[in-house]
Parts: C-alpha cells; structure tokens; sequence
C-alpha cells in the first residue's frame, strides 16, 4: 500500500471516528486543555474529506490524521487505562502535532472564518418585492 493510500485511509477513519475523538478530548482531563484545538483539527479532517478545503499540505492533514488516530487507539505508549498517566502521551502526540501544523491550522480557521461569515451575510428569509 502507498503512503498516499495509507494517509487516505487514515483521513477516511478520522472522519468517521470524529464523534468519538471529540468525546475523548471532552472526557479526558489531560486532553481539555487541547478541546478548542482538537475539535478544530477533527473540523480540518471533515472538511477535508468532504472536499470543502484542500488548500491544505498533504503532510499536514496526514500528521493532523496520524494524531487524531494515536488518541483513539487504547494500545499506545503509556495505554489509557492506566489512571492519571494514560492520557498524557495523547496529549503530547496532539501537542506536537499543534506545533508541527501551526502555520496550517491558522491558515484553516482564518479560511472557515471567511466562510461563516459570507455564509452569515446571505438572506435566509423571502426576498419582498415593495
């Protein structure tokens, strides 16, 4: 299997595992501190998936996949179960994952930004001919 296939296929899991990822950063209290950031980097897969943003690095989006993954795997360096420590190696992976697509990520929500709002700047209602 290619590095490409592989990063797909990474994306594809993420993107139907999003829920899941999210529930883990919401639940876990090493993780909180990386809500906002984690549900931001679950958002840049699922709008990569779908299509709707791609102006993205292909190593970015395949390092922000290989984060999201290593969190939902239970089987990792320090595993999950271990209360109090099994978290923190989740954190850090995503930690470095920040620091690495930082650049990226910003350059994501400043995009998602102006699309909210031009978004929000369309009339939802009838248009009235007076």
């Amino acid at each position: 299997m290619s590095t490409e296939t592989q990063h797909d296929d990474n994306i594809h899991r993420v993107n139907e595992k999003a829920d899941e990822i999210g529930k883990k950063f919401e639940r876990t209290k090493a993780m909180k501190g990386l809500l906002d950031q984690g549900m931001v980097m679950i958002d840049l897969i699922k709008d990569y998936a779908k299509g709707n943003y791609r102006e993205v690095p292909y190593w970015a989006i395949g390092a922000v996949a290989l984060a999201l993954l290593y969190v939902l795997n239970p089987i990792d360096v320090i595993p999950d179960i271990i209360v109090g420590l099994g978290y923190l190696d989740d954190a850090t992976v995503v930690a470095f994952a920040l620091k690495l697509i930082d650049t990226e990520l910003n350059r994501y929500k400043a995009w998602r930004e102006k699309r909210d709002a031009a978004a929000g700047a369309q009339p939802t209602g009838k248009v009235l001919d007076v």
